[in-house]
């Protein structure tokens, strides 16, 4: 049984062996030293190539030999040498089996790890920080926002047409500006013979008959 292998990454290739180990609880990582695979790879390189170039189910045995490289005895002692490696620098918690790194994840005070012995200053760090979220979200939704909104305007966002700021409904001038507004262009109409006030849709005047 080779313990510390339930997270690591094999980076070994047909030049020598290296792992990367992780912690279980953050994944901060920990890289072997690279080990050249000494026995065995100039043979098996030369027994690839001599197969890739040698006629009918070269490629295949290519892809073996160069399998082998990696592989077998030698990438076992590697490893195992990695493991006694990488275990220095992880700590293995005894409630949970994890092992984590020392430095953001091990609870050194209980010797355990921060999943089943959280630090409390950071614990209460959190919580508060946690606490003071959901309170702030809480109070928050209590205002009310849409006060002065109309609801029942149909009409959409209204804007001045010179200097965009926002206008009422029924509004005539810019309160910023004093710009008539479109609607108070379209309303106001007088008659060209008597100045009476005409509706958007007259023609002639009530009033002397003028047209308009």
């Amino acid at each position: 049984m080779i313990q510390f292998v339930a997270n690591h990454d094999d980076l070994s290739t047909d030049r020598g062996f290296q792992f990367k180990f992780h912690c279980d609880r953050c994944r901060n990582g920990y890289m072997s030293r690279f080990q050249p695979n000494a026995m065995g790879i100039a043979h098996s390189v030369l027994r690839a190539a001599s197969s890739l170039f040698g006629g009918l189910g070269g490629a295949e045995n290519a892809a073996y030999h160069l399998q082998r490289a990696v592989g077998g005895k030698a990438h076992d002692s590697a490893m195992e040498t990695a493991v006694a490696e990488g275990k220095q620098h992880f700590k293995h918690c005894t409630r949970c089996g994890h092992w984590v790194c020392p430095d953001a994840c091990w609870n050194a005070a209980v010797g355990l790890c921060e999943n089943c012995a959280p630090d409390e200053q950071e614990e209460l760090r959190a919580q508060q920080a946690q606490a003071t979220s959901e309170q702030i979200r809480t109070k928050t939704r209590e205002q009310d926002y849409t006060k002065n909104l109309d609801f029942l305007n149909r009409d959409g966002l209204r804007q001045c047409p010179s200097c965009q700021a926002k206008l009422a409904a029924g509004q005539k001038f810019c309160p910023q500006c004093g710009t008539p507004t479109p609607a108070a262009k379209a309303q106001e109409r007088f008659c060209t013979g008597c100045g009476t006030g005409l509706k958007p849709e007259q023609k002639f005047c009530g009033d002397c008959g003028t047209k308009n």
